[in-house]
């Protein structure tokens, strides 16, 4: 039940029986009876009451501008800036010049059946298609086992060559936080024995405080096939 239903309830049935509460009273508290019933009517909530609305935070009772003198107006917040390092302004700069372009080709590397079947073994997904060479030459449409497609995922630290420190991408940023990826497809499926190697394009890149969050799309290509076998958007953040 609503409090103004609640309260409406009551002053009916107070409202009703008004005359046994005054015979209870002695005439001095009668009086401030009558007075306290009067004020309450004449309050907001008495007028809520009466005209049967809901409150809302819309419903302010207003307060003299003597008695509670109004707050000055903040002023809006100013946007953040941020000083960028040395380091981060020269590669924000020869980033920015480069979007939508291949930025790095990394080297091919075999996903052979092995790989996949440690993959298999680390992940508990030992599912026929990627692990069962004879079934899946008999039943596949691909004639052969494929990799996992999270497996395929995983490869782009180390087709990006982010994480060799003889061959980083970018040399000059102290530390390199994976942040997620905003979306991730597998438009065609890597066979076991293919040779995958991944191209980086940089979609943009933002200064943040102590260095750069860059969005980058990476694409796996298979040796001999028109179609990738990821095409992944990544969000990094540099730190430097």
């Amino acid at each position: 039940m609503k409090v103004v239903d609640f309260l409406m309830q009551k002053r009916d049935g107070l409202s009703l029986h008004s005359f046994e509460l005054k015979d209870l009273l002695s005439p001095s508290l009668r009086e401030h009876w009558l007075d306290f019933v009067n004020k309450a009517n004449k309050s907001q909530l008495g007028l809520l009451i009466a005209e049967k609305k809901s409150a809302s935070n819309d419903d302010v009772a207003e307060i003299s501008p003597v008695d509670h003198p109004s707050p000055k107006a903040e002023s809006a917040p100013k946007e953040m800036t941020i000083v960028m390092k040395p380091e981060a302004e020269a590669l924000y700069h020869e980033l920015t010049a480069t979007l939508g372009e291949v930025i790095h080709t990394g080297q091919w590397l075999a996903v052979d059946q092995d790989r996949i079947n440690s993959f298999a073994a680390v992940t508990g997904d030992h599912q026929w298609i990627h692990t069962d060479p004879e079934r899946a030459a008999a039943e596949s449409p691909f004639k052969t086992t494929i990799a996992h497609g999270f497996l395929t995922l995983s490869l782009l630290s180390v087709l990006t060559d982010s994480v060799d420190p003889e061959k980083q991408k970018f040399p000059t940023a102290k530390m390199m936080v994976n942040m997620g990826l905003n979306q991730v497809r597998f438009p065609y499926p890597v066979k076991a024995g293919n040779r995958v190697r991944a191209t980086t394009k940089i979609e943009s890149v933002t200064p943040i405080k102590r260095g750069l969050e860059i969005v980058q799309v990476l694409t796996v290509e298979i040796e001999g096939v028109r179609r990738p076998g990821c095409v992944a958007e990544s969000v990094i953040r540099l730190h430097f």
